[in-house]
């Protein structure tokens, strides 16, 4: 079974983490399971960037994003190539290791 490492986030996950995770779930939803509440204003629907992440290990064993969530994409905060949305970001056989950024562009963390 894959492993995701979380690195450290100061609010989010302070001491980072490291979850076993089942082939075919979200990276969105493997955090949120493990208490990691990443932010998802729309509801894991492609339609914001509030789960905007950044795959710094395992980036190519991920399938390629769409063209719905690359225009996404285009309006997340600090951008880089390896940049993804957790609720698309659907884990294969690889282990990843992922990077919460600092900020998004959501002004208000709504508790889901």
């Amino acid at each position: 079974m894959p492993q995701i490492v979380f690195l450290p986030h100061p609010e989010l996950c302070p001491g980072g983490a490291a979850i076993e995770a089942p082939a075919g779930e979200t990276v969105l939803d493997i955090a949120l399971k493990n208490g990691i509440s990443i932010p998802h204003a729309c509801e894991k629907s492609c339609a914001c960037t509030t789960c905007h992440l950044v795959i710094r290990e395992g980036f190519d064993s991920l399938d390629e994003s769409d063209d719905l969530e690359d225009d996404m994409l285009d309006k997340a905060w600090g951008l880089e190539p390896e940049s993804r949305l957790g609720c698309q970001a659907i884990i294969r056989d690889e282990d990843l290791v992922v990077e919460i950024p600092k900020y998004n562009l959501n002004i208000v963390n709504e508790e889901h």
